[in-house]
């Protein structure tokens, strides 16, 4: 069983990306299944802060944490990390083919670091099971910020997380591909890496 993860910023096109490899591996035949590190994670499930607007609950994003949210969060990772192990025994003893991270354990980390407002620490993280494939969608905040959907946390927040982003990909062995072309040619770029 395969790991394909996609990181980024908000905004930047995962969910797509992600939709379109899912489509184009089951049409394959492949047993695919869809994971999301942040949704996963114990920290985002008793830290989910929720409103009702029009009707409908909306998530709002964590931009500022206290020192113990962060230390609770780092704790909540080596957790959701044994149990995404215990998941992916799971699944391969299930027969599927893929996961597909929308998202991965690199993403909780970022954002681990933007809330301590620390850079990136030397040989960060070895305890996350390396993906097969990782790819980063190195897409600019300005451009995100003209799309339909904008995430809440604005303009700064994005530059801010795109400079750990970026160191990051180089340490972490993440595939670069540019964010900001068309979502069928990024498409393209990744069904070739994994091909």
């Amino acid at each position: 069983m395969k790991i394909i993860s996609i990181s980024g910023l908000d905004g930047s096109g995962k969910s797509t990306q992600i939709n379109l490899l899912k489509n184009y591996l089951e049409s394959q035949g492949k047993k695919v299944f869809y994971f999301h590190a942040v949704q996963f994670s114990i920290a985002n499930v008793l830290n989910n802060q929720q409103s009702t607007i029009n009707g409908q609950q909306e998530t709002k994003s964590v931009t500022k944490a206290g020192w113990l949210q962060i230390q609770l969060r780092k704790v909540a990772l080596h957790i959701d990390l044994l149990r995404f192990v215990l998941l992916r025994n799971k699944l391969r003893n299930s027969g599927y083919d893929y996961i597909l991270s929308d998202r991965y354990f690199y993403d909780n980390i970022i954002n681990i670091l933007y809330l301590q407002n620390s850079p990136l620490p030397p040989n960060s993280y070895h305890l996350i099971p390396t993906p097969d494939f990782a790819f980063y969608l190195n897409t600019s905040p300005e451009k995100i910020m003209q799309r339909d959907r904008v995430p809440d946390q604005g303009l700064e927040y994005l530059n801010k997380k795109k400079a750990l982003l970026d160191q990051a990909a180089t340490v972490w062995n993440l595939k670069i591909v540019d964010g900001n072309k068309d979502k069928e040619e990024i498409f393209s770029i990744i069904k070739s890496q994994i091909a």
